[in-house]
């Protein structure tokens, strides 16, 4: 079998035996098929979500409150919904990220303290140039 040279294989033949190793560029891993007006399926059932929200908080209240009013309840109470969707942080989508934060700072605080140690001063301890150094 000869060697095949294409862009992004290398081939080689260690023993007698082929391995080939495929290249993928790294903005390629993060690719995400898009279905709905450009938005993934789980952006377009979370803003899907976040209209029906909008618009039952508007019927709900639109005899209670006045016309600006109403508005920005219907955003403030789509919001959530929609950051569902649309949310990643360190590849963790919404949900992952609020159940490792509310676990990391509520039920399994670490206190973390900061303590150096001089490496070269406890060397210096049991070492004979220290006498050396010391000015009278």
């Amino acid at each position: 079998m000869d060697d095949v040279s294409a862009p992004g294989l290398c081939c080689n033949k260690p023993n007698g035996g082929v391995f080939i190793e495929v290249r993928i560029n790294k903005e390629v891993r993060d690719y995400q098929e898009s279905l709905f007006f450009g938005l993934s399926l789980r952006q377009f059932l979370f803003a899907l979500l976040a209209v029906l929200v909008a618009v039952g908080v508007y019927f709900g209240l639109r005899n209670v409150v006045g016309p600006g009013e109403i508005g920005w309840m219907c955003v403030l109470a789509a919001f959530p919904f929609a950051l569902g969707g649309f949310f990643t942080y360190n590849g963790m989508t919404f949900e992952r990220f609020v159940q490792a934060f509310i676990r990391s700072e509520f039920l399994c605080p670490k206190r973390l303290v900061f303590r150096s140690e001089n490496f070269y001063a406890k060397a210096l301890d049991h070492s004979t140039i220290k006498e050396a150094l010391q000015l009278d």
